[in-house]
C-alpha cells in the first residue's frame, strides 16, 4: 500500500467493542439513526436480526430511531416477520412508484432514502446467522464521534460452508479474485479497504443523497469509488465487525456478481478519466451446466444501470426541501 494509504489505515479502522452504545446515545444528541435492512426471502433470519435491534438498541438504550425493512418482492414471509419483529416494513415497488421498479439491491438501498428519516443511515444484509446488534452500534460508532467521518464500511472474516462443514474463512471469494485486483490496480487509494465488497456500511444523509446507486451487485464497489470521488480518503473509514456468516453462493452466481462488479468499477474508470474504453462490453454472460448428453452453454444478462442522486428526484427533492423528509 501507498504510505498514505497505510496512515489512512493506522488512523480510520476501527473495531466494533470500541464504541460504549451508552455513550453513543448521549453523542447523538438530536441526530435521527437508521438502519435498513434490504431483503428479498429472508424470513429465515430477518426476525432474529430486527428483534436484536429493537430489544437492544431503541429499548434498551435509545439509540436507533428507526429500523426499516426494504422488501423486493419476497415470495416468503419476510415482511410478516419483520413487520411482527418491530420493523417498518415497505414494498419496494411502492416507493416512488413513477420511477419504475427495477431488480437488485441497489434499487432497495436507493428507494430507501425516500422513506427512512435518520440524518445517519446504517444498511445491514438481512441474512446473517448469529447477528450481533453491536454491528450496527460498530458502524455508527465513528461516524457520531469523529464530524470528519461521512461514510464507515465493515469488514470481517467470512466463513465458508461447505456442507455440514463450516471453514473459518473462505468466504469474499469476489472480493479476492476480481474487486480487490482491480481497486489495487485502478483504485490504490482504496487498497486498504479489508472488504470492499462487505454489504454492511453507514453514511451521513447528505453524502448518500447525493450518490447514483448502481442496480445489481455492482452497488458495493461503485458506492465505494463514489464516496471516494466524492469526499476522499479523509472522510472514510472501516470497522472490524469480527465474523460474517451468510448464505454463500454457488460459483455460477459468483460468476454473475464477478461481472456486474466489474461493469460497475468500468464505468467509473471511464467516468473520472482513468481509463479509456474504445468498445462497450458485452451484457450477456455465458456460463455452461453438465447434462447427461455433456455442456450445454446458459446465457445471463449481467448489465447494470444506475440510478440518479436521490437530490435529483422530484418528488423527494420538494420534500426535503418542505421539511418533510
Amino acid at each position: 500500500m501507498r504510505s498514505e494509504v497505510q496512515d489512512w489505515f493506522r488512523s480510520r479502522t476501527y473495531t466494533s467493542r470500541q464504541p460504549d452504545r451508552y455513550r453513543l446515545a448521549e453523542l447523538k444528541g438530536d441526530t435521527r439513526l437508521s438502519v435498513v435492512l434490504p431483503a428479498r426471502d429472508e424470513a429465515s433470519t430477518i426476525g432474529a436480526i430486527v428483534t436484536s435491534l429493537r430489544k437492544e438498541l431503541v429499548e434498551a438504550v435509545p439509540l436507533l430511531d428507526e429500523i426499516v425493512v426494504i422488501d423486493s418482492g419476497s415470495m416468503d414471509l419476510t415482511s410478516r416477520v419483520a413487520a411482527d419483529a418491530g420493523a417498518q416494513v415497505y414494498p419496494q415497488r411502492d416507493i416512488l412508484p413513477e420511477t419504475g421498479d427495477r431488480p437488485g439491491k441497489g434499487e432497495a438501498l436507493w428507494k430507501s432514502l425516500h422513506v427512512t428519516t435518520g440524518d445517519v443511515v446504517a444498511f445491514v444484509d438481512a441474512d446473517l446467522h448469529d447477528f450481533d446488534p453491536q454491528f450496527a452500534v460498530g458502524l455508527l460508532g465513528p461516524l457520531l464521534s469523529d464530524p470528519t467521518v461521512s461514510f464507515v464500511k465493515a469488514f470481517y472474516d467470512r466463513p465458508l460452508a461447505s456442507g455440514d462443514t463450516v471453514m473459518p474463512a473462505g468466504g469474499g471469494r469476489v472480493t479476492e479474485l476480481v474487486a480487490r485486483p482491480l481497486l489495487n490496480l485502478h483504485y490504490p487509494e482504496l487498497a486498504g479497504f479489508v472488504q470492499p465488497l462487505a454489504g454492511e456500511y453507514a453514511a451521513r444523509r447528505s453524502l448518500l443523497e447525493r450518490l447514483p446507486f448502481v442496480s445489481g451487485y455492482g452497488v458495493e464497489i461503485g458506492m465505494l469509488i463514489d464516496v471516494f470521488e466524492d469526499i476522499g480518503l479523509r472522510g472514510m473509514a472501516q470497522v472490524d465487525l469480527g465474523s460474517r456468516r451468510h448464505r454463500n453462493s454457488d460459483d455460477a452466481a459468483l460468476g454473475r456478481m464477478a461481472a456486474q462488479v466489474y461493469l460497475a468499477l468500468l464505468s467509473r474508470l471511464q467516468a473520472h478519466g482513468r481509463a479509456l474504453l474504445t468498445g462497450e462490453p458485452s451484457m450477456l454472460m455465458t456460463q455452461f451446466v453438465r447434462t447427461d448428453d455433456g455442456f450445454v452453454p446458459s446465457w445471463s444478462d449481467v448489465g447494470v444501470s444506475e440510478r440518479p442522486p436521490m437530490m435529483e428526484v422530484e418528488r423527494h427533492r420538494r420534500r426535503s426541501l418542505s421539511g418533510l423528509a
